[in-house]
């Protein structure tokens, strides 16, 4: 037994010290951080280092698409390695490839065609990583424990892209992108390290109920989360996030648009983690259990809605405010997210957990991709804005059937065991 896994919440909610009590999570905790800044630096680098040769801001947005897209087919089929191999070594191969990788687009001079190929690599040895870190979390987190733990897990990855991007602007300009790229290869070797020395193997979940191939695997799960009402809007909630994190892809063509430098593109891309994760804290630690999936509806409309005046009013510090509060209220993420994971059957939670990613980042891949097409025509402004009113339209519709299909009780989360209801 893990440790921590023994412990129960004894019908109080959980605190942070008892999440932090767990020593494995604490590993799982730094070295999301670790990671997780390091990319956003590497994130800044390739924009800055694609803009700077092409001067085009489609190819800007696509250059950010491509750090997310992979995961629609790495998600999928490769997350499903975490529920049939031992996941710290697999988490340690995972970190050793990506910065082996990295460490190749560090090398001056690498054209383009290369390095998009490189970008494309990244996410698909990352997403095993990914889906093994989740199956891990709630079989060393119980009760309440786990919904906060994935809360400050979420805050984590916010304060981590904050960080990275806060710093990745003026470390690019300080550096050049070359450099930036060596510390992002680092960054995954330091995670290796804490993985191998802090975490105990975590065999998978009963093997050998899953089904006999990758693929039979994958069509098993897909039927698994289309008989689930509650499980298809949850990850209906997270594709939203390919009309709000629009700015994140226009980052650089919207500082040229509205005459910043470098470091002011790091304030555009640093707002919204900055708001996030004082959003996803006050989720998990100040709503109580029972009013956590009321409000994803609301907080879901709510956060796309927030972007539309940046069509009006394209200006720096109103695009940097407009970003930190669609952050804030992007919190609502951290419940969907954490609700998903506990809904699925333990021995699924990997493939399923890379399912759900896939489909989310493949969104915001495309959203990012699109977006700069819609600039390139238009402004990076205009495109902001149109994304926002898909989004809030979207929203609006998914609002409406989560209200149909959520429990109007206690959360799911705070039970490893999928109930009947929403199906």
């Amino acid at each position: 037994m893990h440790d921590g896994a023994a412990v129960e919440d004894g019908g109080r909610a959980a605190r942070y010290r008892d999440v932090f009590a767990v020593g494995e999570f604490r590993i799982l905790f730094l070295t999301h951080l670790v990671s997780i800044a390091g990319d956003q630096v590497a994130r800044v680098a390739l924009a800055v280092l694609v803009f700077s040769r092409t001067g085009s801001s489609a190819l800007a947005a696509l250059t950010y698409a491509l750090t997310l897209l992979p995961e629609l087919v790495a998600g999928p089929l490769l997350a499903g390695l975490a529920d049939r191999y031992q996941r710290r070594t697999l988490m340690i191969i995972c970190d050793l490839t990506r910065a082996g990788l990295v460490a190749i687009m560090a090398v001056p001079g690498m054209p383009l065609w290369v390095l998009g190929g490189l970008v494309f690599a990244v996410p698909l040895a990352g997403a095993p990583y990914k889906a093994a870190r989740a199956a891990i979390m709630p079989t060393i987190l119980s009760g309440d424990r786990y919904e906060v733990g994935m809360g400050v897990t979420y805050t984590a990855l916010q304060v981590g892209i904050l960080g990275g991007y806060a710093a990745g602007a003026p470390l690019v300009a300080w550096l050049g992108p070359e450099k930036a790229l060596l510390l992002d290869a680092v960054t995954f070797v330091i995670s290796a390290a804490l993985v191998a020395s802090g975490l105990s193997a975590h065999p998978p979940a009963a093997a050998t109920r899953l089904p006999p191939t990758k693929l039979a695997a994958f069509r098993s799960l897909l039927g698994l989360v289309w008989r689930d009402r509650r499980l298809r809007y949850l990850m209906a909630f997270g594709c939203l996030a390919g009309c709000y994190t629009v700015p994140a892809g226009l980052a650089v063509p919207f500082g040229a648009q509205v005459g910043a430098g470098t470091a002011a593109v790091g304030l555009l891309l640093a707002a919204h983690p900055a708001g996030a994760a004082i959003g996803a804290t006050a989720m998990t630690r100040l709503v109580p259990p029972r009013r956590r999936l009321m409000l994803l509806g609301p907080l879901a409309v709510a956060t796309s809605a927030v972007l539309l005046p940046v069509g009006l009013v394209p200006q720096l510090g109103i695009m940097v405010a407009l970003c930190a509060l669609c952050g804030l209220l992007s919190g609502h993420d951290a419940v969907a997210v954490a609700t998903f994971t506990r809904i699925v059957p333990a021995e699924r939670r990997g493939q399923a957990y890379g399912l759900a990613l896939a489909v989310v980042r493949a969104t915001q891949g495309l959203g990012a991709a699109l977006a700069g097409v819609v600039a390139q025509f238009s402004s990076p402004s205009t495109s902001i804005a149109v994304f926002a009113v898909l989004g809030v339209l979207a929203a609006a519709a998914i609002a409406v059937g989560w209200e149909r299909v959520r429990p109007h009780g206690a959360t799911p989360a705070g039970s490893d065991r999928p109930t009947r209801s929403g199906r």
